[in-house]
């Protein structure tokens, strides 16, 4: 039986992770946190500052930013159409790193379809990471008897940048 007949050798996406730094908490902080959920359709939750920074103005325990992670593929799938779309369908091929992950920038959430400035919200951009694994992967998370996952079951960089270009379509620009 080949690989591409082996249903567990397919990969997919596990999580989106959508992140607005911002630095500072009060009026800023909730307007990224309100175009967290314009973008997403998911609760934001908020990021703490971890170590104490006097030239960055970052206190440890501080709210600095927020983040949203999506788990639906449905939801998932409509989302990443958007933001390649914005992106033109144009990735470099280093924002790919070694187990297959994506991360990529967006720097205005005004480019998304049907989203319009608002002077009240001002203009965030936000760091997009997807995660992309194999079924069966919850082995290595699970809290009992959890085990390592074989080599040859993680997804490779040139596996996901194939999977991302079959699926939707990326061009993926070269070194």
């Amino acid at each position: 039986m080949s690989d591409s007949a082996n249903p567990m050798m397919m990969p997919r996406i596990s999580k989106v992770c959508i992140n607005i730094g911002v630095g500072e908490g009060g009026n800023r902080l909730q307007n990224a946190e309100k175009v967290l959920e314009l973008v997403s359709g998911v609760t934001p939750v908020r990021t703490l500052g971890r170590i104490q920074n006097r030239e960055l103005k970052v206190r440890q325990g501080a709210p600095i930013g927020c983040k949203a992670t999506m788990r639906n593929p449905e939801t998932i799938k409509k989302f990443l159409t958007d933001a390649f779309w914005v992106r033109e369908n144009t990735i470099p091929a280093w924002n790919f790193d070694a187990q297959g992950n994506l991360s990529f920038g967006i720097s205005d959430y005004t480019e998304f379809p049907d989203q319009k400035y608002n002077p009240d919200i001002g203009i965030f951009g936000m760091d997009i990471s997807v995660v992309l694994e194999r079924p069966g992967h919850r082995v290595s998370r699970r809290r009992r008897r959890s085990r390592r996952i074989a080599g040859s079951h993680l997804v490779t960089t040139n596996e996901s940048r194939e999977w991302f270009k079959n699926e939707y379509g990326l061009n993926i620009m070269e070194e």
